[in-house]
């Protein structure tokens, strides 16, 4: 005995018993659920999760008119976002069918119901839902390879691989090198090498920049009590905190030259020196380290040891500007706002269309650190419930890098991505919601999304 199909559902919302009866027989391929009142289409609907509805708008005790079909479809809308509603447009109706559309539904129908290209549409519907599903699905999971990374959230090609290169090093013993413009995560993706990596110890991040040179010496290899002024007790330096694990070292050019001799020592012999001692201490502590600064002009200028560079720099990794990332300034933006609207318990929701523009146009240049601190600000500042481009004390016509290709086909496709990109961003995955920001319809979006190679 072989089990029974599992038939996708559809609910019909239809006070016509007639045509419901009808419309229940017309279509074997589905599981068709009738409901005659905006009541019981609202009990199905939590009963059954159609991915599909089709609404006819006449619905008791306003069959002449449109209240009752309006508010039933705001209402599938908010319980279930993601439903395909395809409204029926009697005679004359056509306005309100416009006004459905615009209001959420997927698409109408004209009666007196023609049984075929209703269910041409019921079909690309059921197409359609299935595909952002999986887009959805997709989204997801690219989350959860993030999070894997200390909870980068990007949703770009070049950060996406740059994620996969951290990951594919971070099993490995060897130091890695992060380089990359100010405040573009080098620390969240330090982090991320060690949480991906097998070492159990401690992550102990220091940046060199901040400490005084004569400092820094003692900060990284620790002293013995009675070494200097001060040194009451004996004292361990990050390098001895980070054994069995890993020593972020932000702002690695900034590191003097005398105590690049002693790191270079360190990483040649795995020992280190306490100020004051003698005694040689072994330590199993990896290195990563991160720079905004060009090394090779540093080791040029004699200003940074190419002995050290190479020791280092085993594996490097370019994280890309915020500026690079399309989209990511969008998904960024929204996740700022949501943390920050729930941490200072504010009423914050969302943003202002001019809003959008503006994130999207910015260039960034202090990457996602700027992004976060303007995002903060705007919390604070908005009055509503939606964040302005004054609140984000953003131009929405902020110039955009004038540099251009000159082969044509090069540019649009490359505009084309990054719009989709874009689109796809601020819909936080909803294709149908990204092609009606696009101003293209469902289908061509499809095509461009399969000619660009960006599904999967």
């Amino acid at each position: 005995m072989t089990d029974a199909k599992i038939l996708p559902k559809l609910l019909v919302v239809e006070d016509d018993p007639g045509l419901s009866k009808q419309l229940r027989w017309a279509y074997e391929d589905y599981e068709v659920v009738v409901a005659g009142d905006r009541a019981s289409a609202i009990d199905a609907l939590r009963f059954h999760e159609p991915k599909v509805v089709t609404l006819d708008l006449g619905l008791p005790p306003d069959p002449d008119g449109t209240t009752e079909g309006f508010a039933t479809l705001a209402e599938i809308l908010r319980l279930a976002p993601d439903t395909k509603v395809i409204v029926a447009s009697g005679h004359g109706a056509r306005e309100s069918a416009l006004g459905a559309i615009a209001g959420g539904a997927y698409d109408f129908y004209q009666k007196p119901v023609d049984i075929d290209e209703l269910g041409a549409i019921v079909k690309r519907a059921f197409h359609l839902s299935a595909i952002e599903a999986e887009n959805r699905r997709l989204q997801s999971a690219i989350g959860d390879e993030n999070r894997v990374l200390g909870g980068l959230i990007t949703a770009a090609p070049e950060m996406l691989k740059v994620s996969r290169t951290v990951e594919r090093v971070a099993s490995a013993n060897v130091s890695v090198m992060l380089l990359g413009a100010s405040g573009t995560g080098k620390e969240l993706l330090a982090r991320g090498v060690h949480d991906a990596s097998k070492r159990k110890g401690a992550f102990v991040a220091i940046n060199c920049a901040a400490i005084p040179e004569n400092l820094l010496e003692a900060e990284l290899f620790g002293f013995e009590k009675g070494a200097f002024t001060g040194a009451v007790k004996t004292t361990e330096g990050k390098i001895e905190l980070a054994e069995g694990g890993t020593l972020f070292l932000d702002e690695v050019g900034d590191i003097p030259l005398p105590l690049q001799v002693k790191l270079l020592r360190f990483l040649q012999e795995r020992v280190i020196e306490r100020i004051g001692g003698r005694k040689a201490i072994p330590v199993d502590t990896r290195i990563v380290c991160a720079t905004h600064q060009n090394l090779t002009r540093m080791i040029e200028a004699q200003q940074f040891r190419e002995d050290l560079y190479y020791r280092l720099a085993e594996i490097v990794v370019t994280i890309p500007t915020l500026a690079e990332r399309p989209g990511d300034a969008g998904l960024l933006a929204r996740h700022f706002l949501h943390r920050f609207a729930k941490d200072m318990n504010r009423p914050v929701r969302g943003f202002t269309p001019d809003a959008l523009a503006a994130i999207d146009a910015w260039g960034w240049p202090g990457n996602v650190r700027e992004l976060e601190n303007r995002m903060k600000r705007a919390v604070i500042m908005a009055d509503g419930k939606l964040i302005s481009a004054e609140d984000l004390d953003l131009r929405a016509d902020a110039e955009e890098d004038g540099a251009r290709r000159i082969n044509l086909r090069t540019v649009r496709e490359d505009a084309d991505r990054v719009a989709i990109r874009r689109a796809v961003a601020r819909t936080e995955g909803n294709l149908s919601g990204a092609a009606k920001l696009l101003g293209i319809s469902r289908p061509t979006l499809y095509d461009l999304l399969k000619q660009y190679e960006m599904q999967g």
